[in-house]
């Protein structure tokens, strides 16, 4: 076997990160802190300790991946191992191997269904959608009789994957089936990177020159800042509302965004008389034929006096596609009893009418509150981010089905009304002061 040359000492805090042996291990939080590097390393270390290993390393998007991973792997590894361009995998002489990927779409994840792999490793995992790291866990398993399954996971605040790493990383908060005792967390800064101090220490300056929440998040390591979060009106607290019976002649609506191999959402929303828009119900569904959709929307919705429905565009144009049985999707809701009405689609406007939804009123409640039984909408809306390109817009790689939903409902009904301000008197103005021509001159 040709020689590795793996230069470089690790600082104390990756150290940890290589000694960890956690079913899940997270390392950084803040920028700087040296995180690819540690991923990388601890991977090849992995490979070299166990023979066979088998391991997966993947990135958001394809340049990424190629810039961050495959490119330094290639000079540090030289000829020693095997590199098949097309496979994306590295073959080492012990029999393991490092296969590299990206999941750039929601659907991407689905390449490696079925796939088992000894060790995953997610870089920048916070740019993952939670969907898309919970189906990855599936893929961690193996039949080793002297190494047990590991997924680690290098990340900073912010991204759709966010509150999820958050949740079980730093808040430590575990639900069913989850222990704390299987998750640990590595935090790591600029300045436990003493290499890179030294190298480039104009680095410490530039991000302490950033805006309060960014600096907040990208040199400490916060967080509770959310820079790209796009809603941050939204609280669990404010929003979310104990069921109560819906009386029978408050005016009731529905809103859908359709999907077949993504997910379908129907959102049922109730108006109070001050205004107040109550999200009471939802369907979220996928690979469902639509009129099995329609006609589940029609079960569901007995016994209710439904105004109308509102569906995204495309359930006009989708002819021949999947889930629409040879018709477009509007044409078979029809035929199944659900009439429906085009959305407005302007996504920006729309976004911003459901900021103006969730912002509280005069008397303090929002204008807008979910049931807690509508569970994609509360788990998706909080994790939406802008769009790098387009700040006033929601990035594409968001799981967005159930938020576009609600975007069409709040956009068939009137902005909420502004409550009545009082207004100073005016200065005594004698011209505007005078009676009309057709009244008070015929008094005089």
């Amino acid at each position: 076997m040709k020689t590795l040359h793996l230069c470089g000492t690790p600082n104390p805090k990756q150290r940890a990160f290589f000694l960890s042996t956690a079913p899940h291990t997270a390392y950084g939080g803040a920028r700087g802190g040296g995180k690819s590097w540690a991923m990388r390393r601890k991977l090849v270390l992995l490979a070299l300790r166990y023979p066979g290993l088998q391991e997966l390393l993947l990135r958001r998007t394809l340049p990424e991946l190629e810039e961050n991973h495959v490119v330094p792997l290639l000079q540090e590894l030289g000829r020693a191992v095997k590199y098949n361009q097309t496979k994306r995998s590295f073959l080492f002489p012990n029999g393991s191997r490092i296969k590299l990927g990206y999941c750039e779409l929601e659907k991407d994840v689905y390449r490696y269904q079925g796939q088992e792999y000894d060790v995953i490793g997610l870089e920048e995992a916070t740019h993952f959608t939670e969907s898309q790291m919970i189906f990855l866990t599936t893929c961690n398993r193996t039949v080793r009789p002297d190494f047990s399954p590991r997924m680690y996971y290098t990340c900073n605040p912010g991204g759709p994957g966010h509150e999820w790493v958050k949740r079980l990383f730093i808040d430590r908060r575990y639900g069913p089936g989850e222990r704390p005792e299987d998750y640990a967390f590595i935090p790591a800064r600029l300045t436990d990177n003493r290499v890179l101090m030294e190298r480039d220490p104009g680095y410490l300056k530039t991000l302490q020159k950033l805006p309060e929440h960014l600096r907040r998040a990208h040199l400490e390591g916060d967080w509770d800042v959310l820079s790209g979060r796009y809603f941050p009106e939204f609280s669990r607290r404010l929003h979310v509302m104990e069921p109560f019976p819906i009386p029978a002649w408050w005016r009731r609506f529905r809103a859908m965004d359709w999907g077949y191999k993504d997910p379908c959402c129907v959102l049922w929303l109730a108006v109070s008389p001050e205004g107040q828009l109550v999200v009471y119900r939802e369907l979220y569904v996928t690979e469902t034929l639509s009129s099995r959709v329609a006609q589940r929307v029609r079960e569901l919705s007995l016994g209710e006096k439904i105004a109308y429905t509102v569906a995204s565009p495309d359930a006009w144009q989708q002819r021949g596609l999947p889930g629409a049985e040879g018709d477009c999707i509007a044409d078979v809701f029809a035929r199944n009893g659900v009439p429906l009405l085009p959305a407005d689609n302007r996504r920006v406007h729309g976004w911003q009418r459901l900021r103006e939804a969730l912002a509280p009123g005069a008397d303090g409640a929002p204008g807008l509150v979910i049931f807690p039984q509508c569970t994609e909408l509360i788990r998706t809306l909080p994790l939406l981010v802008y769009d790098e390109h387009n700040h006033e817009d929601v990035s594409d790689s968001c799981e967005d089905h159930a938020p576009e939903a609600l975007r069409y409902g709040v956009m068939s009904r009137h902005p909420r009304p502004a409550p009545p301000q009082s207004r100073p008197p005016a200065a005594y103005d004698p011209f505007a002061a005078a009676p009309s021509r057709g009244e008070g001159f015929r008094s005089l």
